[in-house]
């Protein structure tokens, strides 16, 4: 199965804090043991907030809204893409990493969407239609 790890944001990574050498180094170390383990397919971080925006969506209506968001809870300072067998494993990896901020942080798992779980409406057609364009993505 395939998970997205969300490094959840701080007040301090929101303000621009930037981690030390050795917090840099340690993750780095963690990063190098994902990636021997076979588990880590992909893995950044993210400016604050401040740098963004959020595009609301209302029937038709479209409405931008710039950065900074105020709720650091609901923001993502970074993230991972893993394969693992299971969301224990996961968890597991996720108890191993290095504090990734300089105060109490959290570290969201959510599992990526099979083709299964979208039910009836995703048709053999739009299957074959994902398919292609996945593969296209990969020659990319």
């Amino acid at each position: 199965m395939k998970v997205m790890v969300f490094v959840k944001a701080t007040k301090g990574s929101e303000a621009g804090e930037l981690p030390s050498e050795e917090l840099i180094t340690d993750m780095l170390a963690y990063n190098e043991e994902l990636v021997k383990a076979g588990v880590m397919l992909e893995g950044w971080g993210l400016t604050a907030s401040s740098r963004g925006a959020r595009v609301r969506f209302s029937g038709k209506e479209r409405f931008v809204t710039r950065g900074p968001f105020t709720e650091t809870s609901e923001l993502v300072a970074g993230y991972w893409m893993w394969k693992v067998e299971s969301l224990d494993q996961a968890i597991e990896w996720v108890k191993r990493c290095p504090n990734p901020m300089l105060e109490d942080s959290d570290i969201e798992i959510r599992p990526l969407m099979e083709d299964d779980d979208l039910g009836e409406g995703f048709t053999p057609e739009l299957r074959e239609r994902e398919a292609a364009l996945l593969d296209r993505l990969q020659k990319t």
